[in-house]
């Protein structure tokens, strides 16, 4: 009973201690450092899978509601259930399905989010970055960098649709979020020829006096021809890895660094009938389907996917992959962010 007493005066004292120096705009360590500071990441997120087949009808139906010109950027944006109302696919990250029609034209402008853009279905609209136009094919990786004029523009004959991948929510968290319009119409100037870039740096060859002038690769398309090339000769070479599969990551031709500052971008092979084994990581990824089929398993939970299906895995939450048919999976994360920050651990079991 004494100790109960004392305790419980103990505990009031403290209270009354904190209450007074709250109005200072003080408050105890001790009270929160568990939290702040936990045994591992806490669950942000959930799984999720956007069937391509389900949203399609939605991404053309905004066709005729709304044109390219008028939303400046005509997206659905892919909002992960935990974050309702945020914008964000993951912790850090956005993503959005972008419809283009024929004729139509994404009005210009930059801001200081770096984006990518990964080609669903159509081909042959182009976008144009810091001065250079490149026409887009089905499973195309595309990087906008940060700071760079762009403008897409659909010259063909058929609608378009990419994937979006942005730090939005990154560059939020340290208010570093700028944006201007073009005001010189809605197309910026394109000062160099379609193919300039991969020319100059895609070839394993670079222009003598090159000086990088920012942290994006300079090859600014990633056509899905080539990667899948190089995805069928790695699949030659030997067996896939048994957590990852046949994996390559998307690279600055520079200096072998990853292709963007605060997204890393990967993709991979998986052969028909072959699963991984169970892995984790501290970076929350987006898996897009570019061919075949499978399942992601997070945790118990198991996702099925097919061609241009979108699969959210939270944060340092165990899965496995499996491909029921040969699939190629493309997926982006923070992950070059935290490897910068010393920040980044995974886990095979």
């Amino acid at each position: 009973m004494e100790t109960r007493l004392v305790n419980s005066a103990a505990s009031a004292e403290r209270d009354a201690y904190y209450s007074r120096i709250k109005v200072d705009n003080l408050a105890p360590l001790w009270t929160r450092l568990k939290s702040l500071v936990p045994p591992e990441p806490a669950a942000l997120g959930q799984p999720h899978r956007w069937r391509y087949e389900e949203v399609r009808p939605h991404v053309f139906e905004s066709g005729g509601l709304i044109t390219a010109a008028e939303a400046e950027r005509r997206v659905l944006i892919l909002e992960n259930p935990a974050f309702p109302g945020e914008s964000r696919i993951t912790n850090s990250l956005y993503a959005g399905l972008q419809l283009l029609l024929p004729g139509e034209i994404a009005p210009a402008h930059r801001h200081t989010q770096s984006a990518l853009r990964l080609v669903l279905e159509g081909g042959g609209a182009y976008t144009a970055v810091d001065g250079e136009k490149t026409i887009m094919q089905e499973g195309d990786f595309v990087i906008t960098p940060s700071w760079a004029w762009h403008h897409h523009g659909n010259d063909s004959d058929s609608p378009i649709v990419w994937l979006d991948g942005l730090d939005i929510p990154t560059v939020a968290f340290f208010n570093s979020t700028f944006r201007e319009e073009h005001h010189g119409g809605a197309e910026a100037a394109v000062v160099r020829p379609t193919g300039d870039a991969m020319a100059r740096y895609g070839s394993g060859l670079l222009p003598l006096d090159h000086r990088p002038d920012g942290l994006n690769s300079p090859v600014f398309n990633y056509p899905f021809a080539r990667t899948r090339d190089a995805l069928r000769a790695l699949a030659r070479a030997g067996a896939p890895d048994p957590r990852h599969g046949h994996l390559l990551r998307f690279a600055n031709p520079v200096d072998g660094g990853w292709a963007m500052p605060t997204i890393a971008t990967m993709v991979r092979l998986l052969p028909a009938g072959f699963s991984t084994l169970p892995y984790r990581s501290s970076d929350a990824c987006v898996f897009v389907a570019l061919e075949g089929g499978g399942a992601i398993t997070i945790e118990g939970v198991r996702l099925e996917f097919g061609p241009r299906d979108v699969i959210t895995v939270p944060s340092w939450r165990s899965y496995t992959l499996e491909a029921t048919r040969e699939a190629v999976l493309f997926s982006f994360s923070d992950r070059v962010a935290q490897e910068k920050l010393g920040l980044f651990r995974e886990s095979h079991g």
